[in-house]
């Protein structure tokens, strides 16, 4: 067996292609949903995020802002950027990227988006919103996720599952994500006992903790969907870095019905669901659904 390669690049790109055109049919003196990202620090790997953010908000038809502070600017600053942000009839989106310096509390800063303008859906007030199956901003990736899983099995319930990894990010939301979709899921971990016999219960394994080439054959039931979200960047022989994700590609092609790239997979289909969020928090503050 050859697992079906889920591609995230063409997923991402009908998304997008699916929000510009929503917004291009917008009247013409209707303004356009702006997304706003701050930038603290040097940290290139954020640079480049923030800027391929801003070129896909722009062609997607939003206006796009973004905000940089010094790596050593006080926490009172970016607070008072955000506030600022928040209070901008202009902005429907506040994103600020993380990783952000040593001396500032994440949770504190997170928690002082506007959670209706809190695109990335990590906001408590939008945690609880999905936990309680009420109306809010779901988190990009476990979006996106979804999205992918929905290419190959449209219908889900009844369907087994399994999260590998329990962040707030990714493991917890997608856990949600996929009860709400009728699965049976199990959340595993470092601390899981028999971690390949758990993970090989799965129609559905997620994978999300960051460990280069962690899961192998043996944890993938036969025809399974593996999605995989691990980014992990490799010092190749030339010198240059490479992205691997969590899942050993060459193995586990043989083995799943299906499986996510890296890079290609889930990654374009964060930032377009990014776009989504941002489309989605805009027609709510204008009061056109969402």
């Amino acid at each position: 067996m050859t697992a079906r390669i889920i591609d995230g690049a063409a997923c991402a790109a009908r998304l997008r292609e699916t929000i510009a055109a929503e917004i291009e049919a917008l009247p013409a003196s209707a303004r356009r949903p702006g997304l706003a990202v701050v930038l603290m620090g040097e940290n290139p790997a954020s640079q480049v995020y923030v800027r391929n953010k801003g070129v896909a908000t722009r062609k997607a038809g939003m206006v796009s802002t973004e905000h940089r502070l010094a790596a050593d600017a006080s926490e009172a600053e970016l607070l008072a950027l955000v506030a600022s942000l928040n209070a901008d009839p202009g902005v429907d989106g506040v994103l600020v990227q993380l990783p952000l310096p040593g001396h500032i509390q994440v949770a504190r800063v997170l928690a002082a988006i506007d959670p209706d303008k809190d695109v990335d859906g990590f906001h408590a007030l939008n945690v609880g919103r999905l936990w309680g199956g009420e109306v809010g901003l779901i988190p990009c990736t476990p979006r996106g996720c979804m999205k992918l899983i929905a290419e190959v099995a449209p219908r889900l319930a009844g369907m087994t599952a399994v999260v590998l990894g329990r962040s707030g990010i990714v493991g917890k939301p997608m856990t949600q994500l996929l009860l709400a979709a009728d699965c049976t899921v199990t959340i595993a971990h470092s601390r899981t006992r028999d971690l390949p016999g758990v993970c090989r219960q799965a129609d559905i394994l997620v994978s999300a903790v960051g460990v280069p080439g962690l899961v192998k054959a043996d944890f993938i039931k036969p025809g399974a969907i593996v999605i995989d979200v691990g980014i992990n960047r490799l010092d190749g022989e030339d010198g240059k870095t490479r992205l691997v994700g969590d899942v050993d590609f060459a193995e586990a092609v043989e083995v799943a019905g299906a499986i996510t790239p890296v890079p290609g997979g889930v990654g374009p289909m964060t930032i377009a669901c990014l776009l989504e969020n941002t489309l989605i928090a805009y027609k709510r503050r204008e009061g056109l659904g969402g």
